[in-house]
């Protein structure tokens, strides 16, 4: 899955320490998720739209692989 999490919070004026404090992860949960190393819950996905008052699809892109659409 990619995802436009470090795009936005960088847009917003958001430090990594600041997203993780409110979201109440790591700091290196955020750059785990902004490198694509890390996919969260959909609760953090939640969170994390929330936080920037966006829909999930807005920040996280699901691409379906070929051998899922079968």
């Amino acid at each position: 899955m990619k995802n436009r999490l470090e795009e936005i919070r960088k847009s917003h004026g958001v430090k990594q320490e600041e997203l993780a404090a409110a979201l109440e992860v790591s700091r290196q949960t955020i750059g785990s998720l902004e490198n694509g190393r890390y996919n969260p819950s959909i609760i953090l996905a939640f969170k994390i739209a929330r936080y920037f008052n966006m829909d999930i699809e807005d920040i996280f892109i699901y691409e379906e692989d070929e051998n899922e659409k079968k």
